[in-house]
């Protein structure tokens, strides 16, 4: 794709400290497997954002922090021309190898979502599903979003909420875990309406949000729960890691995770609803 001079992003990727917490995202995310979690927990959030921004033949559509496609791929279904973008290229190959399985074409590239290698206003839809939400600075990813979707164009978004299950998931972890650099946002921050409604701006129109649920009974119980995410999800993952040589806290990092999955369990086979925050709105 065509690229051109623009503007440094607030997060500048030749700083050394930037570059160092960028790989260390990019080694958390290729922890586990998160591609189980897209497929077998999250999969029924992609068409939600395909069909909330109206993506269809023709449009040229960027997913950020694409993962293993789980947008990428249901807007690839629609005969959309896209491009999935990821900071983690072990989760960019496995949704290749999905894709290609379908028979869809698709372009996975490497990228920062703080500082996308496109041009300004290539793409008439840009997408992203529980992605861009953890880009460590949250101006500068919203910057990006905006600066390449075409005038006009469309912006979709999906974000967990603070104050639903993920929310409160890493709220749970947060003891457990070493304390982010400073500068570093919350990625659950994205799920309220204020926060993205102040990082976007008046730089689009038409913008609206919706808190939905997504329903989940992948896990059995609150302790399947647990070992899933123990086996599966990269910021469980890098937690336990953290404490492995601390048996108690480790124990009692266990125990909340039970605890905060029975508290949120709807039915006796341990279904759940996780909150998210739908966003879409117009490029000005």
């Amino acid at each position: 794709m065509s690229q051109q001079t623009r503007p440094s992003p607030v997060a500048d990727p030749a700083d050394p400290a930037d570059r160092a917490l960028k790989a260390r995202h990019r080694s958390m995310w290729a922890l586990g497997d998160y591609p189980a979690v897209a497929r077998e927990v999250i999969a029924g959030l992609g068409p939600v954002l395909v069909e909330a921004t109206g993506v269809g033949p023709g449009d040229r559509v960027l997913d950020v922090a694409a993962g293993s496609g789980n947008v990428a791929v249901p807007a690839a279904r629609t005969g959309a021309r896209v491009v999935a973008s990821d900071l983690t290229p072990e989760l960019l190959e496995v949704g290749r190898r999905q894709a290609e399985a379908e028979g869809l074409v698709l372009d996975w590239e490497e990228a920062d979502a703080e500082a996308l290698p496109y041009a300004a206003a290539e793409f008439d839809v840009v997408l992203s599903c529980v992605g861009v939400m953890f880009a460590p600075h949250h101006h500068a990813a919203a910057d990006e979003l905006v600066r390449v979707c075409r005038p006009g164009g469309r912006i979709g978004l999906v974000s967990w909420t603070p104050e639903g299950f993920v929310g409160q998931l890493f709220a749970t972890m947060k003891p457990y875990v070493a304390p982010p650099p400073a500068g570093v946002q919350s990625p659950p921050l994205w799920g309220r309406e204020d926060h993205v409604t102040e990082l976007l701006g008046d730089r689009v129109t038409d913008l609206r949000t919706e808190r939905r649920t997504l329903e989940v009974d992948a896990f059995g119980d609150a302790a399947g729960f647990r070992e899933f995410f123990k086996r599966c999800y990269g910021p469980t993952i890098a937690a336990y890691r953290g404490l492995a040589d601390d048996p108690d806290r480790t124990a009692a990092l266990d125990a909340d995770l039970v605890d905060l999955a029975r508290r949120s369990s709807t039915g006796p086979d341990g279904a759940m609803g996780w909150e998210y925050l739908l966003v879409t709105a117009t490029r000005t």
